[in-house]
């Protein structure tokens, strides 16, 4: 029996990346999962395919997590799929680095509204299905370590899911819900190719700084994810938990 059996997850931007890779390892792990995306359809359903192809339980459901009435929306397919929603993984994110001297309302807007309004939002509908028990992942960021320049804003917004994390996690540990964070380094991921990382300068210097010599994998942060949100982990909770090659 796997670890999460008769748990059901709710995985928000799980479309691709490193989403995708927690929702198909949880998968695995007996969870069924609610595939969340924004705009990526194809790859929400892809990844549920890929779960229902090895005998999972999974489904997908569009909402922006950056929007009250999304959030609302998001959980209540949850519900009427698989009934309750016993862990929540908060890993939509956007990122985009630029000088001080470019750094624009809407781009702060856009950031903040998924990266920590969005993990509030979703964390609040969660906690209202949970009752007592349950366990909230927030995926944050080795960047609150490194605080490269020209990342004010992302850096920014990862630092707030740090602190939001701790303060749930006495908030809600009297209920029995654990909340940690999840903070990995350098990833190769689709969104790092499209944004230039793989490849680049940047690259190259996170390498050169990581003790294991590479970037890492998504599966190698979901397998992290599953111990975090099992049972295994069950006296851990305040934690923010790199998993980074050792790069900090």
């Amino acid at each position: 029996m796997g670890r999460l059996a008769g748990k059901t997850a709710l995985v928000t931007g799980a479309s691709k990346g490193i989403g995708a890779a927690i929702a198909r390892r949880f998968a695995e792990e007996g969870a069924a999962v609610v595939v969340n995306y924004a705009s990526s359809r194809e790859g929400a359903e892809r990844v549920v395919a890929d779960i229902k192809a090895k005998g999972g339980r999974a489904v997908a459901a569009q909402g922006d997590v950056g929007k009250a009435a999304d959030v609302e929306k998001i959980f209540a397919q949850a519900k009427a799929a698989f009934g309750k929603v016993d862990i929540l993984v908060n890993n939509a994110g956007v990122y985009k680095f630029a000088p001080l001297e470019e750094v624009e309302e809407a781009e702060l807007r856009r950031q903040f509204d998924i990266n920590v309004f969005g993990l509030i939002l979703a964390t609040k509908a969660a906690a209202a299905q949970f009752g007592d028990g349950g366990v909230v992942l927030n995926v944050s960021s080795a960047i609150t370590e490194l605080e490269p320049p020209q990342s004010t804003i992302y850096t920014a917004t990862k630092a707030a899911v740090d602190a939001v994390t701790h303060v749930l996690s006495k908030e809600l540990g009297p209920r029995g819900i654990r909340v940690n964070a999840l903070n990995p380094g350098v990833v190769e991921t689709e969104g790092t190719h499209t944004a230039g990382v793989i490849g680049s300068e940047f690259e190259t210097g996170a390498v050169a700084q990581t003790p294991l010599g590479r970037v890492g994998q998504p599966s190698e942060v979901a397998d992290v994810a599953l111990f975090l949100v099992s049972d295994d982990a069950r006296w851990v909770t305040g934690e923010t938990l790199l998993a980074s090659g050792g790069l900090r």
